[in-house]
């Protein structure tokens, strides 16, 4: 298996590591959407979210906190973004889950979805779909 975020792991690719310790590593984004965007990872290659064993699950939730803290504080950024991409659809470019934190500045870039309304009825269709699967899931 070929993936950079292993690689960085492994000690066999480049990376600024900002903190790391036996499950978890995070690290500088070499393509960042503002300087000091982070990357979260889990030492461990899982594909995405999806994969993640709650051990895992729950010590990159408290990494993450902690490095979004310090990037807001450290950079005096005005708010940050936490972001899964899951699936290349959500724009997923690495397929070793991550997590990214993006620090947000007011005069930064504009970063608003364009939101949908439900139309008559929907929003309750679409809501049975959701419990119908998490339902098989759990």
């Amino acid at each position: 298996m070929d993936c950079i975020f292993c690689d960085i792991v492994n000690r066999k690719g480049e990376a600024e590591i900002l903190f790391e310790n036996d499950l978890v590593m995070a690290f500088l984004d070499i393509r960042p959407v503002n300087y000091g965007h982070t990357l979260v990872i889990p030492k461990k290659h899982f594909t995405n979210f999806l994969e993640l064993p709650p051990e895992y699950l729950e010590e990159l939730g408290k990494v993450t906190q902690l490095i979004s803290g310090a990037i807001q504080a450290g950079l005096k950024a005005d708010g940050f973004n936490v972001i899964i991409n899951n699936g290349a659809a959500a724009g997923q470019t690495v397929y070793h889950f991550h997590f990214h934190i993006i620090p947000r500045f007011s005069s930064d870039f504009n970063y608003r979805p364009k939101f949908k309304v439900y139309a008559d009825g929907s929003m309750k269709e679409f809501a049975e779909i959701i419990r119908n699967a998490v339902t098989k899931k759990g």
